[in-house]
C-alpha cells in the first residue's frame, strides 16, 4: 500500500481545508464573526472587499467549483494582500503577521496547476 495512491483525494483534502481556513476569514471582517480585533469594515473599503473576496472565493473553493481560475485570483489576492498589509511592518513573515498570506498564496498557486481533485463539483461535472 503506497500513499501515492491516496493522493488524488488529499489533494482533495488540502483544498477543502484551505477553501475553509480562507472562508472564515470573510464573514470575520464583513461581520465580526467569529469575534475580532478588528469592528465590521465598510463594505465598499479596501477591507470589506477583501472579506468578500474570502467568503466567496473561500466557498467555491471549498466545494471545488470554477477552481482554477478561483485559486489563481485568490493566489494573486493573497500576494497583493502581503505586499499591501504585511510587507510594510517588516522584512520577515513571522514578525509582519504574513506568514498565512504567503502560505495561502502558494497553496492556492499550487491547486491552479494541480487541480481541484476528485471531491468537488468540478469533478463531478466531467
Amino acid at each position: 500500500m503506497h500513499p501515492d495512491r491516496f493522493a488524488p483525494q488529499m489533494l482533495s483534502v488540502l483544498r477543502i481545508v484551505a477553501g475553509l481556513l480562507f472562508f472564515l476569514h470573510g464573514p470575520q471582517k464583513l461581520f465580526g464573526f467569529p469575534p475580532s480585533s478588528r469592528p465590521a469594515p465598510e463594505l465598499f473599503s479596501i477591507y470589506g472587499a477583501a472579506g468578500v473576496l474570502e467568503l466567496i472565493g473561500g466557498a467555491l473553493l471549498l466545494v471545488g467549483f470554477f477552481t482554477r481560475p478561483v485559486a489563481f485570483v485568490m493566489s494573486g489576492f493573497m500576494a497583493v494582500a502581503y505586499f499591501m498589509a504585511h510587507a510594510p511592518r517588516s522584512f520577515w513573515p513571522t514578525s509582519n503577521g504574513g506568514d498565512a498570506a504567503i502560505l495561502f498564496c502558494f497553496v492556492f498557486l499550487y491547486i491552479v496547476f494541480a487541480g481541484p481533485g476528485p471531491w468537488s463539483l468540478d469533478a463531478r461535472k466531467r
